[in-house]
């Protein structure tokens, strides 16, 4: 059991000060794209004129967003769970259950890691160009030239579902402890920066 205590401590600190950061960079993201999209509102409806990079920008910082803060809402339980099995359990098969969806969940993060995102999406190489996102000042970055790389969009899909991982490992850790009857010892899940301040 300490060996479990021993890899969780730091994974919870870990993914407690990553997701702090990643909290301030979604709502950062998130402020942007109500501005863009307000500002398009505005552009079209008004001006009769709107830009035409609002809406890939908006997206850009909805992809951000995403990615960012669906591990913290993973890691809070706030998710939308349909939890009327597990109430109606006792609490070891309830604890029983949560484990295996958490093991399911782990299977399908991977096989979105290993097909989707590494295959598919070609993070790393980066696919294509941005139809309309252009680098200020007449800045030429890599084989695009003055046009962002679609893999800066695409990154976030890669950092969330790396996030989301760690973030599966540490609540299976803690859901192991807890059917082992250790989980007094364990300190509760609260706000990423709460905890990430304490350590």
């Amino acid at each position: 059991m300490s060996v479990l205590f021993g890899l969780l401590w730091p994974l919870e600190r870990f993914n407690a000060a990553i997701l702090a950061v990643g909290r301030v960079i979604a709502v950062i993201a998130l402020a942007i794209m109500v501005c863009l999209i307000l500002g398009q509102v505005f552009f079209r409806y008004v001006l009769n004129d709107a830009p035409n990079w609002t809406e890939e920008a908006a997206r850009f910082g909805m992809l951000w967003m995403t990615g960012l803060m669906a591990p913290l809402a993973y890691r809070m339980g706030g998710f939308v769970a349909i939890d009327m099995l597990e109430r109606a359990l006792s609490r070891t098969l309830a604890g029983i259950l949560s484990l295996i969806l958490m093991a399911i969940t782990m299977w399908v993060l991977l096989i979105a890691w290993e097909r989707g995102l590494n295959n598919h999406l070609d993070t790393l190489s980066g696919r294509g160009c941005s139809s309309t996102l252009r680098w200020p000042f007449g800045i030429e970055v890599g084989k695009c030239g003055e046009k962002f790389q679609n893999r800066f969009q695409y990154a976030s899909l890669w950092v969330g579902v790396n996030l989301l991982i760690l973030v599966n490992i540490e609540l299976i850790i803690r859901q192991i402890i807890t059917l082992a009857g250790q989980g007094d010892r364990l300190a509760p899940l609260r706000a990423d920066e709460e905890i990430a301040g304490s350590s």
